[in-house]
């Protein structure tokens, strides 16, 4: 894995920015492959200043989401749809029809992520898949377990997880269990990978990513293997590491 440690949270969402903007410049119809969550708000802002200013053209682009919260459909506020047309793709110059999230109401859950593996291929694969981790290592909503799936499924949420994503509900009650998610085979496929991990609440797993161990325990471990991975720190998520 490459890494790059950034001073700021600000630094780290322009560059990612940047090296987005990189790939549409040399391929213009690319597939980015992206994440939600509060670490890429600020990529996403970035993004949209690029495109006000000229810099970026979205028209040809097609995007996959990672995931989406089982049980909620893209019209509901806390919904992964709702998150990506409101930080990003209400703002930019894209094609709706080509920006693809799992549908978190299908019927059938198993044909819904087969047909999602299946589009991703028909498109060509992801060029940039950008992604953030949890504080338990999880990278979409693969979450630790003694076994990972390859390809997109059905996944059950930890308490951790749960937990953590507690405040954008107003009960817990109301909170998804389950999501729709990339598996790691999926995200291993893309041809490039960018990590944005920032804050202190992050720095102990990121000590943990960076022990040479690749373990189902913390999914994001298996990111080492991949040929071309960068990991994108601020220096507050990096703070445990040794220099």
């Amino acid at each position: 894995m490459n890494i790059e440690i950034k001073k700021s949270y600000d630094e780290l969402s322009r560059f990612a920015a940047l090296e987005i903007k990189k790939l549409i410049d040399e391929k213009p119809n690319c597939v980015l492959g992206l994440a939600t969550g509060s670490t890429p708000i600020g990529l996403y802002k970035e993004l949209v200043k690029l495109h006000k200013e000229g810099e970026i053209d979205f028209s040809k682009i097609t995007t996959f989401n990672l995931d989406e919260y089982r049980g909620l459909d893209g019209d509901h506020n806390q919904s992964y749809r709702y998150f990506m047309d409101d930080n990003l793709f209400n703002h930019i110059n894209i094609d709706k029809n080509n920006t693809f999230v799992p549908n978190g109401v299908a019927q059938d859950v198993d044909d819904e992520c087969k047909k999602y593996e299946e589009l991703m291929e028909e498109k060509g694969g992801v060029d940039i898949q950008v992604l953030g981790i949890g504080v338990n290592g999880h990278i979409g909503f693969n979450e630790p377990n003694k076994h990972l799936y390859m390809d997109t499924h059905i996944e059950d949420l930890t308490d951790e997880t749960i937990s953590s994503n507690l405040r954008f509900f107003s009960s817990r009650e109301e909170m998804p269990t389950q999501a729709i998610t990339m598996g790691i085979g999926s995200i291993m496929k893309a041809k490039r990978i960018i990590l944005l991990i920032s804050g202190k609440n992050k720095a102990d797993i990121v000590a943990k990513l960076f022990s040479g161990k690749i373990t189902t325990e913390l999914p994001a471990s298996i990111l080492q293997i991949h040929n071309n991975c960068t990991v994108v720190l601020d220096e507050e998520a990096a703070s445990l590491l040794n220099k």
